[in-house]
C-alpha cells in the first residue's frame, strides 16, 4: 500500500495508517479550512471528512 493510500484510508475510516500529520494536511485540504485536532471527535466532523474523502478512498 503506498502512502497516499494509507493517508486516504486513514482520513475515511479513522484508523491511522501513517504518520498523523500527513493525514491531518490532507483532511484540511479535503475540508478546505483549518481543523483542530479536537474537531475529530466530534461525529459531525467525522462525517463531513468521511464524505470529502469518499469519491478518493473508492478509486484508490
Amino acid at each position: 500500500m503506498t502512502l497516499n493510500e494509507k493517508i486516504i484510508v486513514s482520513a475515511y475510516t479513522g484508523v491511522l495508517m501513517c504518520d498523523f500529520s500527513d493525514v491531518h494536511k490532507y483532511i484540511q485540504e479535503k475540508l478546505g479550512r483549518p481543523v483542530w485536532t479536537h474537531e475529530l471527535a466530534y461525529h459531525d466532523v467525522r462525517e463531513e471528512i468521511k464524505e470529502a474523502t469518499k469519491s478518493d478512498f473508492m478509486t484508490d
